[in-house]
Parts: C-alpha cells; structure tokens; sequence
C-alpha cells in the first residue's frame, strides 16, 4: 500500500524508476516514450549527466543559504544569464520554487508596485476565463477555470474578474475577421475597466498561449498589443504567465517576442530547470523595480527555498545547453515537422477538430465528429481513456478536459524536449494515432 497521497486515490499509478532522453523506464520494465515532458517541464529529456553534475557540484560546495541575510553565486549567475541583458526592459528576478509562487509573487509586487507609488486603491486583478495560473489562492483566483476553482470558489479572492479568451476557434464567429474579434475583446477589456474603475485595476493577466485549460491556443495576431494598449491608457500593469509556454518551448525563449509587447512583470517555471529540480521565476521590469527602490525597497514577501543554489544551479546548466546547443533553432525547425506530422496523421481525422500551437507546444482537440465539431459529453471521460490508452501504448501525453469552457471539450498536448529529432516525432505521432483511434473504436462500441 502506498503511503503517498498520489493526485488520485481511486487509481494505481505506475512507478518511473529511470529516464535516458525521451524514456522513461517503469518499475515492472517498460518503456514509455515521454512525449510531454511530463507538463511541458522535462525539456532537455531525463538522465543528462551535464545537469546532475552541475547540480552535485552546487550542492557539495553550498546547498542552502537563507535569502534574509545571503545571496549565493549560482542565483547571481543565473539572474544575470536570463535578465542580465534586460530583455524588453525586464531587469530583475526572484526566484522560487513552482510556477504557482512565480504568479503568486507577481500578484503581490503588482499589489506592492501601486502602493508604493501612492495608489492604494487599486486592488483589483482582470484575468481570462478559459486560463490557469497556478494551484495557490491567489494563483487560483485569477485562474479562469471553474472545475478548478469549484471546491476553493468561496475562498477566492474578491478583487478578480474574468473576461472572454482569445480562443478564435471556438469563439470566433466566421463572419468576424481576425482584426473584428480582436478589437471586440479589447472593448471587452475596455468595459471591464470601466465597470471596476480605471483607477482601481492592478494589472491584468494572461497566457500569451494558453496551456493546460484549452491546449496550446494562441491568441489572434495583434491581440497583446490591444491589451497592452488598454493596460497602458489606464496605468494598469499587464502580468504574463509563461510557465508552460515560455522559456524556448514556442520557439522563442519568450512568448511575448513573438507578439510585439512587453510585459511588466513575467512568470516562468518549468522549462527554466527542465525538472531536474523545482523552479520558478518571477522576472520584474525596470519600471516596477524603479518604484519599489524608490519607496520602502523591500518587498513584502518571501519564502524559506527562494534563490536555492541548487535549483539555480541546475537551471543556469540547462539554460547554458540551450545556448550552448541553439536548441531554439532546433525548436522551430522541429515544431515544423510536428505540425506536418499531425496534419498528416490527423487532419482529416473524423474525432480531431483543431491541430494548433507553435514551436514543441502543440495539441489536438478532440469532437465526436468533425462535421459537427460537437465535443464527446463529459461523461465519457475521452481524455482520461486516451492517457490511459496512450500509456498501454507506450506513450506518456498531457491530456485535459474542459477545453471549452472548462466542462466540454477535451484535447491533449504533445511537447517532446527541444533536443528531440525526427525519428521521435515519427514514433510519437505513430503511437498517438494508435491510441486515438483506439479510444474513439471503443467509445463509438459503447
């Protein structure tokens, strides 16, 4: 019996006992092909000794320091490698130990960052339905998506509202251009502004590719420059969340390159450390950063493993190998060939709606027939049966429900490490049309 508090207790889950690249071996022998990355983390594949070496060295000269009284090489260096450059005016970064903490830290500096200029009133977040930033309260208040949510909603923060995705798929009305729809959600942002109060608006958050709630949906072409826009006109702040998007997985070591604007304050995570140990980030512009030295130059928040050497350590070796190797280069040229290889395997599928995403961060969303783009009922669990298919195949994919409007819908992310090659497209695509097909034979028997 296991003494673990697994994510279910109503499943047994297989135990991983090694990886080497894209494998993973289980206990009982098998070998699985990991083609997510676990959560779009495992971006470097499993087993890299550079890594693990990094990381022994670290922790055999300095492991843990306490950030009240010092700091240490490793996150000097790794500060310095990510923003070291100021990259699109980013100038700082506090680091932490998830990607829920990275948001968590920028909800309370955008808080502090008002206050600190003299305009306390100002308490109040807009964020996206259809989004998700992160498992603690305040991460999960500004979360849009209500399955999520429902246990926690009478906790949640008070001073959050959600306006309508960037999801043209499935929100885009045909007859509405791209621009038309862009601009109808920046009037929508625009209103929400107005019905709070410009003046009381903090900041306001969002995927630049929205992730685990709808799978890889990308927003329409010149859709952050109106949000920025409308953020701007009210002296609002826009908060980005790149956990599972950023850090080279779209092809650029940021989202936001890709989309002609800045933010003021970023979250990033997973890619940063690859796995190889838990770390997040929070990277603080220069405007943001000016205010709090101006003012108490401190700032209000803190935890016992933030900046912790190994952590740092590992992460400035990954972010080295990326460099090192341009990776990145490799991650558009292998986003290319996964885009080809699933619309040749599933364009034309009867049960695949949507193939979209950019770089190694793309997915599939799944109807019950194409004709009618209907999604399967909730009830027949068609994510769920896919993982489980998937697994029996060899093949380990991140699939989710609630794609649509966080109850209908179902799709599953496919994001290899970026030191993938094209054979390993071939065979998680091979394995993947296997498991489709298999799990919509046995639904369609009933």
């Amino acid at each position: 019996m296991t003494r673990v508090l697994h994510r279910s207790t109503k499943m047994k889950f297989d135990v991983a006992v090694s990886g080497d690249g894209l494998n993973l071996t289980l206990a009982d022998g098998r070998t699985v092909i990991d083609a997510a990355g676990g959560a779009a983390v495992a971006c470097l594949g499993h087993g890299n000794r550079r890594i693990a070496e990094a990381m022994g060295r670290q922790a055999a000269k300095l492991a843990y320091v306490h950030t009240m009284f010092f700091s240490c090489e490793a996150s000097e260096a790794l500060a310095d490698h990510l923003v070291g450059h100021e990259p699109g005016g980013l100038s700082h970064a506090f680091f932490v130990s998830s990607g829920s903490e990275a948001v968590e830290a920028c909800l309370k500096l955008a808080r502090q960052y008002f206050v600190e200029k003299g305009e306390p009133q100002r308490t109040h977040y807009i964020a996206r339905r259809q989004s998700y930033h992160g498992n603690t309260f305040g991460a999960l208040s500004v979360s849009g998506h209500p399955a999520r949510r429902a246990v926690y909603e009478p906790l949640l923060m008070r001073g959050v509202s959600h306006v309508s995705p960037c999801f043209a798929f499935r929100y885009k009305p045909p007859a509405e251009t791209s621009e038309q729809y862009v601009a109808r959600l920046a009037a929508e942002l625009e209103a929400e502004f107005q019905r709070i109060g410009p003046d009381k608006v903090i900041g306001f958050v969002a995927e630049p590719i929205v992730g685990a709630t709808s799978g890889c949906v990308a927003a329409e072409p010149g859709y952050f420059k109106a949000v920025r826009e409308v953020c701007d006109r009210h002296g609002a702040l826009l908060i980005l969340d790149e956990i599972m998007s950023g850090m080279g997985r779209s092809g650029t070591l940021h989202v936001w390159e890709q989309e002609g604007v800045t933010p003021d304050l970023q979250a990033v995570a997973k890619g940063l450390g690859a796995g190889y140990m838990p770390l997040g980030a929070m990277l603080v512009s220069r405007k943001v950063m000016a205010a709090l030295d101006g003012g108490s130059g401190s700032f209000a928040h803190g935890h016992t493993f933030q900046a912790h050497s190994v952590a740092c350590a590992a992460a400035l070796e990954v972010q080295k190998i990326i460099a090192e190797q341009k990776l990145l280069d490799n991650v558009k040229r292998l986003g290319g060939v996964l885009g080809k290889a699933l619309a040749a395997r599933f364009g034309t599928h009867n049960h695949v709606a949507n193939i979209r995403g950019r770089g190694l961060f793309q997915a599939l969303e799944f109807v019950r027939g194409r004709n009618s783009l209907e999604p399967y009922d909730p009830s027949a669990r068609f994510s769920e049966r896919l993982k489980l298919k998937a697994l029996e195949l060899g093949l380990a994919i991140y699939p989710n429900g609630g794609t649509i409007d966080g109850r209908l819908g179902d799709h599953v992310i496919i994001a290899p490490p970026y030191n993938a090659t094209d054979a390993d497209i071939d065979r998680i695509v091979d394995r993947l049309g296997k498991a489709v097909d298999a799990t919509a034979a046995e639904l369609a028997a009933g």
